[in-house]
């Protein structure tokens, strides 16, 4: 019979040496490490472009958000100076009125007109004394 444990030379040459067993490892190791790495790279490059895309998309509409919102504020700035315009005018008209009323009541009250205006007078010196 033949022992289980005992291995011929022949078996011994068909097992890898341990030295052999290492320089694999490292071999496998290195390959597997450039792998990974070349692999990382590549999702970093897409990562990249990714967020390229999505700050020149965000570029795009802030640029066109702003150009609405300048657009939107010439139209109200205009509607806003158009009404101005308009109330001014009626304003300046109004004060004409008043201003003609007020010297056609002087010409036909002329007393009147100047004890109001000599009471307005005291009642505006009083004031400021104060």
């Amino acid at each position: 019979m033949s022992d289980p444990i005992a291995i011929t030379e022949e078996q011994l040459k068909d097992i890898p040496s341990t030295e052999q067993a290492a320089n694999d490892l490292r071999q496998a190791a290195g390959i597997k490490s450039r792998e990974i790495a070349q692999s990382a790279e590549e999702r970093a490059q897409l990562l990249k472009d990714s967020a390229a895309q999505k700050a020149q998309k965000l570029r795009n509409f802030a640029g066109e958000k702003a150009s609405q919102f300048a657009d939107v504020a010439g139209e109200k700035a205009s509607q806003f100076a158009d009404v101005a315009g308009e109330h001014w005018e009626e304003t300046r008209v109004k004060a004409r009125e008043i201003q003609s009323d007020i010297e056609e009541y002087v010409r036909q009250h002329p007393s009147k007109s100047i004890l109001v205006a000599a009471g307005v007078g005291f009642l505006l010196g009083l004031i400021v004394r104060r």
